[in-house]
Order: structure tokens, then sequence, then C-alpha cells
């Protein structure tokens, strides 16, 4: 590809999580990068102004032939710049189909699941750049492209069965659960995809012991399973788990790899560092180093970042399926386990609230009291039938909506965390609660 690095590549929704990592990576490796989005702030985008990528509104005059389009999976081929460069005859290439070809040179990485994806990238990215060049593609919008890379660590999204455009060296895959139900099936269809996906792995599998489904996957290249239980291929050993993170024993069969402590909380972050470290006692690093990194990782964004404001924790965190919601409570009682946990929740797409409405009930019955947000419908979907109170009232632990406009009755909490889950806007949410906050006079010991 590299007589095409001169050509200008412009990115079709470049503040899609992934469009801007992947933008960035390349920007690092000095190819000519410039993208279009819709004029909304995106979280994603601040990076991108801090190199000083061109971000453009969407004009069909933004392509030229000379140029190489890559298109935004959110975006279809009848957008007005896709339908523009194919009059012009320009380049397009979609962006799942770019990385399955960008990563060919490099020991390449994906990390996929159906959660746990960008926790995990984040960390392996964190670990291998501490020791060798590394470049990264972190799907909270977060890439790192190093022109001297050896590896390349990514994250693989399912969805549409995109990741099926990639043959990477190594795969972590963290489990298979039921999500994306306007796409999948079931999920005996989501489990079709991974064992695809585990067909085109070309070195090793490193999968979560406990997941049933990844027990099935059937591979040419070996699968070597990590967790807490005996016949795991990786086993931590000697938990413990308290309010400044986790340390544990990793053992290989009989084999002692190292002591490790992870300054992150909640059970499935334990399983995320066994993948990460995983790969890298099967490259053969060095295992001490793999744990002085892992010491010094501060986490990626929105999954359990958190600020102080007056007497509350306030946690922003991505969680939008009970698996995730379950974890990040989980994590939030080992750091705080003297304080009450309250979750605010904002479901994200309507068919997936349907398909998982009781779960998430259970799930978020897990906090001490629980406020609800309307549901973020998504670009892909009609309205469901369904309302953001039929939610409300399966939860045993409140369930009141509240809105942008009034989110008082969050300050009846005092001294306590709360919790902002989604993936939709749910910041707005937040951020009118800090305001709130701010501007309300308690008295703070």
């Amino acid at each position: 590809m590299s007589n095409q690095e001169n050509k200008l590549h412009h990115f079709v929704g470049i503040k899609g999580s992934g469009m801007s990592s992947l933008a960035l990576v390349l920007f690092e490796k000095g190819y000519q990068v410039q993208g279009s989005d819709v004029d909304e702030y995106f979280f994603t985008q601040r990076d991108l102004e801090k190199v000083g990528i061109t971000i453009l509104p969407f004009n069909a005059d933004n392509i030229t032939k000379d140029m190489i389009v890559i298109a935004g999976n959110a975006f279809p081929d009848t957008h007005e710049e896709l339908v523009r460069a194919k009059e012009l005859g320009a380049e397009i290439i979609r962006y799942h189909d770019f990385i399955g070809r960008f990563i060919q040179p490099y020991t390449s990485v994906a990390v996929t699941g159906s959660h746990g994806k960008t926790s995990t990238t984040g960390l392996l990215s964190h670990v291998l750049t501490g020791i060798a060049p590394t470049s990264y593609l972190i799907g909270d919008g977060t890439g790192h492209g190093d022109p001297n890379a050896e590896f390349f660590a990514f994250e693989a999204c399912e969805y549409r069965r995109h990741f099926l455009a990639y043959s990477p060296d190594y795969a972590i895959m963290t489990n298979i659960d039921f999500d994306h139900p306007d796409y999948f099936k079931s999920i005996e269809d989501v489990y079709s995809a991974f064992q695809k996906m585990a067909e085109q792995v070309k070195k090793g599998i490193f999968a979560y012991g406990d997941d049933k489904y990844l027990r099935q996957l059937k591979t040419d290249v070996p699968v070597y399973y990590y967790g807490l239980a005996e016949d795991d291929d990786i086993q931590a050993k000697n938990i413990k788990r308290t309010t400044q993170g986790s340390s544990f024993d990793v053992y290989h069969l009989d084999t002692f790899v190292g002591h490790f402590v992870l300054p992150a909380f909640g059970q499935h972050n334990i399983m995320n560092a066994l993948g990460v470290i995983a790969v890298a006692y099967f490259e053969k690093l060095d295992m001490k180093k793999v744990a002085e990194e892992m010491l010094t990782f501060e986490g990626v964004k929105r999954r359990f970042t958190e600020k102080k404001v007056s007497d509350m924790i306030i946690v922003d965190d991505y969680a939008h399926h009970p698996t995730e919601i379950i974890a990040t409570i989980d994590g939030a009682r080992q750091k705080y386990p003297e304080k009450e946990i309250i979750a605010v929740f904002q479901p994200h797409t309507f068919t997936r609230t349907i398909a998982l409405m009781d779960e998430f009930a259970e799930a978020l019955d897990l906090a001490d009291a629980v406020y609800l947000c309307d549901i973020f419908g998504s670009a892909r979907e009609q309205q469901g039938d369904v309302k953001i109170e039929d939610l409300g009232n399966k939860i045993q632990k409140g369930g009141q909506v509240i809105k942008e406009e009034n989110v008082s009755p969050l300050l009846d909490h005092e001294n306590a965390v709360m919790v902002f889950m989604g993936a939709g806007d749910v910041q707005k949410f937040e951020q009118a609660y800090e305001t709130l906050l701010s501007n309300t006079t308690r008295n703070v010991l």
C-alpha cells in the first residue's frame, strides 16, 4: 500500500469511534488524512482536532477522483459523498475491508467478543506499546500509528459480521452473548459468526473458558482458554480484590507465569487481563515488563470514567447490555463498598430494549436505586412498540424516568456513587446533573 500513502484518504463519517481511531493511525504513519461528518459534537473528534485533521461537513463536493474514500459502516452506498465518489471513479473501501488489508505486515491481534472489546484492546495496546513498537485501534476513538510497529492491536466488531474482513495472527475472544437483535436472529446466529471468524485466525485464539459457546469453537489453530477453572489453560489464582484494584497470580497449566496487579475494578477486568497476558506469554514477551506496564493502565474512554463533584462520585460508562451493566455495578461495589450505588440508564435501540427487557431489569436491580432516561433510538431502526416506562415497571429498585431538563430527583442521593450508563447521549443527563449539583449548596464534610 506504500504507493497509496501519498494519496489523500477521505473518511466518510470520521467521527465514528472506529473511523476516528483509524484516521489517527494513518495520520501518525504519515498518510494524508481528512474526513467529513455531521456538525453535532462527538467526543471522538477531540483527538482529531488536536493533531489538526480537517473535519468537513458532509458534502458531495468534498470528493475528488484521485482520493481514497474510506466509508464508515454506518453510511449506505446511497450517501451523497459515496454516490459522488462512484460517479468520479474514486477508490472506495469500507472501513473493515481497509483494516483487513492494512494489518497484513504486522503481528496482528484482534480483540473480539460481545462485551469487553474496548477495555481489553485498551489494556493490550497499553501493555504492548510499553514493550515493543505497536500500532493500535481502540473502539473509544483512540488510535496510534507507530511508523516502526511490530504489533497491531485492534478491536474487531461482530456487528453485521464485519470482523470477517480480518485474518489476524491472534484473536482474544471475551465472550459470546446475544446482542444486536436488529441483525442477529439468535444466539446460535451470533455463534456462527464467531465460529467463522475463528477459522480465519492464523496462529492462535485466547478465549474465556467459562463461555459455553467459546468452548464449542472448532479450529485448525490452537484455542487456549483463560479463566479461574482448573481446566483453563491460562488460570488466575490467589485473587485479591480491594478498593485499589485487583491482584492475582497467573499459571499456564502448571507453569507460573507471573504476579500481576491491575488498577481496575470488577471480575470482568481480571478476565480481560488474562487474555492480554496470554498473548504476551505466547509471544514470549518479558512477563515482568508486562506486569510493570499493567500497573500504569488508566483505562479507556467511557469505561468507568469517574470524577468527584460535591459529595458525589460520578461515573460515566458505555454499558448498554445487561451483562455490561452487571460488570459496571460490580466494579463500582468493589471500589466503593461503603457507598450507595445509583444507576442512571439510557437504553440504546428499541430492538435491544424489547429483546432483553427482563435481563435489563434484573441487572439494574443490582444497584441501590435506578433512574431511567428515554430510549436512544438508532438511525438503523424504526421506533418500536416499547416505552421506557415498560422497563421502569419491571425494576424493583425504582425506575423513575428523568428528563434532561429536570434531573432534580437525583439530588435525593448524598455521598453516593452515581453511575450514568448508555451508548447514546446519556452524557447530556450527566452534564445537567453536574451543573445542578455544582449550583446546589450541600454540606460536604
